[in-house]
């Protein structure tokens, strides 16, 4: 028997049996950035349950949320065992973005700090979902993260907008995001959705913008597979997604290859070349 030629990952390799494949990490677009909502109807996955995931997935997965004030609510020797496991896989897990809120209220970003340093995570979102931050306050907090060793990621928008953003404003935000050395840019879905409504020909021009390839969306967990499938159609396979479930990472991966009845197996089109 001939010797079997295998991969990195171990796999087969064959001379024409292939299965569709996408850019590896690290990358920098194409990001899915999973959400640990702990104890849910996403199911609880636990530390046993988190390794079989990421023995399957930690390839498709490059962030992961830890939901929530979770990292403050829940016991730190179960966070700081989850965050090493992640670490350990190669997903870089990071802190969402109400904790930085509730401590910004609280005035306890340096007690917020602190706790992230026990609990061994090195990233966190800076989200103004319920804050609002005039611009110096911005930049004076992200100053203070990055120096305390801290990687920060920018979530852009509110739950709730009033009226729409220009993409020329999102633009000088996001360019001025990675001017300071902030990570990654979110973009509030509800922003995107306004956006969407109020001038749907922004959408065709969005992932036109060059700064585009920093940011991420946030589709709503409630509404796979429908509009995490809108995304790619609309922005392409390699679209930067977050707040996707453990149970809907191996699938929006299939998607995102052209695998799966909702993307009629795109992959086997002759204009998929």
């Amino acid at each position: 028997m001939a010797d079997e030629e295998t991969d990195e990952r171990g796999s087969y390799t064959y001379e024409r049996l292939k299965a569709p494949t996408r850019q590896g990490k690290p990358r920098k677009t194409g990001l899915t950035a999973m959400i640990d909502v702990g104890p849910s109807d996403f199911g609880w996955i636990g530390p046993r349950g988190l390794k079989d995931l990421l023995d399957f997935g930690a390839e498709f997965i490059d962030y992961a949320k830890i939901f929530a004030i979770n990292a403050l609510d829940y016991p730190p020797p179960l966070i700081r065992k989850m965050v090493g496991i992640y670490k350990d896989y190669g997903v870089t897990p990071f802190a969402g973005g109400i904790l930085f809120e509730t401590a910004y209220h609280q005035n306890a970003v340096d007690e917020m700090i602190t706790h992230l340093k026990r609990v061994e995570i090195d990233t966190l979102e800076l989200s103004e979902n319920y804050v609002e931050l005039e611009n110096d306050v911005r930049m004076q907090q992200i100053d203070l993260l990055q120096k305390a060793g801290l990687t920060v990621v920018y979530e852009f928008g509110r739950k709730i907008p009033t009226e729409p953003l220009s993409i020329d404003y999102m633009g000088s935000i996001v360019e001025k995001m990675m001017g300071v050395g902030v990570d990654h840019v979110i973009l509030e879905q509800s922003e995107i959705d306004m956006l969407a409504a109020e001038t749907p020909q922004a959408m065709q021009a969005l992932p036109q913008q060059k700064w585009f390839e920093h940011c991420v969306l946030e589709p709503d967990p409630y509404s796979f597979p429908h509009q995490h499938i809108q995304m790619i159609k609309d922005f392409g396979p390699e679209v930067s997604l977050c707040n996707v479930t453990p149970e809907q990472v191996l699938k929006l991966e299939g998607f995102r290859r052209g695998i799966g009845r909702p993307v009629h197996y795109s992959y086997l089109s002759d204009d998929l070349e």
